[in-house]
């Protein structure tokens, strides 16, 4: 992979002049450059200079009024299943971007590339030249973050021995520190949460488990790996302090053991009678998921473990405090366990909602995550990933003016909410409205007893997200809901009949991709009439992050649609005089 294509050249354009543009970037080549009409060809001495003349010299210099486009060169024969991306942001975690590469097909390999850029560089191998090829159309120059990809054909030596897939990426060390399950890391490691654990402990015990001079805690921290603070400003006067942990969830788990028999050592000392339950913080947006539907999650963790286990209620959660605290009662070893098996569903449900937010956000324009009371703000392990989305105007639902079009959702809520969401002399639904700078009205019932009623959200795709995200928010707070249920409601989005076909897909293969990429619950019903402005309603279910993402997906769907129409339209008529073709409504 050292023979670089140049690109976009100047008539004007001579060897000498590429000659210099490479002398003065300090990127060495082993041959002359082959100019021809156009572009021109060039050998790099190995891989590293030729990946570096792709980064620093692509899209960047410009040569005789041209930027220059610089790409391994590959002959048309090897041109088959290989793809290098680039430009993939920094940050940007590894279970996302397979993610998003396996939209395409069948992914046989993704190895990291050493380079001297902040961003990310991946070879991806996929299983057949088809799914390469529509990777290649649909990445190449597509936004992430604020970041646009940049995809390539690499050659495609289908005779070179292959590594195995699991262990593609060892040996690509990253330059600078590494960030933890995110391709800024070279080897890839199992994924693990930026989330550490939690916990409360009683005020009296905390001395102890400092110990004389820090050297208890000092002890802790080396034994187990983890980084520990424990908040002793915090509630003056409490009787109980949070300790954090950060960690490996195995150095979690020691370290929390560790606090534990600390705490039991203390108690005999002292002649503490009561019982000392393990008492672990969790965010509320997961308690929902650990709980499980009709408490199956919960139940199954306290006969595994032996454990008896509460949660505090809805009720004690404030803006300023979004922890419920999970009670464990039992043996040391029984707490232990239980917390292990407690915290693999908060960091389950804590990686599947980040996994969404990352998928997400290419599609949402400026998106301030710290506005919506998602995650407590500046939370310990609410990683920056959660907080640096894309800028404004940065990708999807846009207009061809380059502004966010305006999108309508009807969202349906119970009846007996109703009353929440507007909120006393309407001022609940004023203010909402007025944060997410979207219109929202509550449409009349339908009958005397409606069991829903439909909330019509109107705005760009980052006013839905707010919107949204506050109502399934609210309901959750009201008890609508229950402690023991997530909040699942139905939106429905109307698209213009002859794109139905389009959100479906051959033999439903559309729809059916869609929902198991977003986990929700997405139905085009059968034989709908059309309203009046030709349109018919798709209807998608699910918790708000499944919700989101199959609405960005979806106008993503009709995003393409428009522009098709809007080419279709800018065509120049035949001239024989005819239309140009209307679209073919399926």
């Amino acid at each position: 992979m050292n023979k670089l294509y140049i690109g976009n050249v100047s008539a004007e354009a001579s060897e000498e002049d590429l000659e210099s543009i490479f002398k003065q970037w300090k990127i060495p080549h082993s041959g002359p450059f082959l100019v021809k009409t156009g572009y021109a060809f060039v050998d790099c001495p190995d891989e590293k200079a030729a990946m570096r003349a792709i980064d620093v010299l692509s899209g960047k210099v410009e040569l005789h009024g041209k930027v220059l486009e610089v790409e391994h060169s590959v002959p048309k024969r090897q041109r088959s299943c290989k793809l290098q991306i680039r430009n993939i942001p920094p940050h940007m975690q590894w279970e996302v971007l397979d993610g998003m590469l396996a939209q395409y097909g069948a992914v046989e390999s993704c190895e990291q590339v050493n380079t001297d850029t902040e961003t990310a560089v991946v070879n991806v191998r996929y299983a057949a030249r088809d799914h390469a090829r529509l990777a290649m159309e649909k990445l190449n120059g597509s936004m992430m973050e604020n970041y646009a990809l940049k995809v390539s054909y690499i050659p495609d030596e289908t005779a070179a021995p292959e590594g195995p897939p699991s262990g593609g990426r060892r040996g690509f060390n990253a330059r600078g520190p590494p960030r933890p399950g995110s391709p800024g890391l070279g080897a890839r490691p199992k994924v693990q949460s930026d989330i550490p654990l939690r916990v409360l402990v009683p005020t009296q015990f905390v001395g102890a488990i400092i110990g004389k001079e820090g050297a208890t805690i000092r002890n802790i921290t080396k034994q187990t790996h983890s980084k520990i603070d424990i908040h002793r400003k915090e509630n003056a006067g409490a009787a109980e302090k949070p300790i954090t942990i950060h960690s490996t969830p195995d150095g979690c788990s020691n370290a929390c053991r560790t606090i534990m028999d600390i705490m039991q050592k203390e108690a005999v000392d002292t002649k503490f009678t009561e019982e000392i339950p393990l008492k672990i913080l969790a965010h509320n947006n997961f308690v929902g998921r650990l709980i499980g539907k009709e408490g199956r999650n919960l139940k199954k963790i306290e006969q595994d473990t032996g454990t008896k286990i509460t949660i505090s209620p809805l009720q004690d959660l404030t803006l300023y405090n979004p922890e419920r605290t999970i009670t464990i009662k039992g043996s040391i070893e029984a707490c232990s366990r239980a917390e292990e098996e407690v915290m693999k569903k908060i960091r389950e449900s804590y990686d599947s909602d980040m996994a969404a937010m990352n998928l997400q956000s290419n599609l949402i324009p400026g998106l301030n995550l710290n506005a919506l009371g998602l995650f407590p703000s500046g939370a310990p392990g609410m990683g920056p990933s959660m907080a640096n989305v894309s800028p404004p105007g940065a990708h999807g639902g846009c207009s061809y003016g380059g502004q966010p079009e305006s999108e309508t959702v009807h969202l349906f809520i119970p009846a007996l909410a109703v009353g929440a969401i507007i909120g006393k002399q309407g001022q609940h639904i004023k203010q909402l409205s007025h944060f997410a700078g979207a219109s929202i009205k509550i449409a009349p019932a339908e009958g005397m007893d409606a069991k829903q009623r439909m909330v019509i959200i109107v705005g760009p795709p980052e006013a839905q997200f707010k919107a949204q995200c506050r109502i399934f928010g609210k309901l959750k707070e009201e008890n609508f809901f229950g402690p023991k249920e997530e909040v699942k409601l139905e939106a429905h989005i109307k698209v213009p009949s002859f794109a139905a076909g389009r959100v479906i897909g051959k033999g439903g293969k559309t729809v059916n991709e869609l929902q198991n990429l977003t986990c929700a619950e997405v139905v085009v019903p059968r034989d709908q009439t059309p309203d009046e402005n030709d349109q018919v309603i798709v209807k998608i279910s699910g918790h708000f992050f499944a919700c989101q993402l199959a609405q960005r997906k979806i106008q993503e769907i009709l995003t393409q649609v428009r522009r098709q129409q809007h080419q279709q339209q800018q065509q120049p008529k035949s001239p024989s005089g005819g239309q140009p073709p209307t679209p073919r409504r399926k």
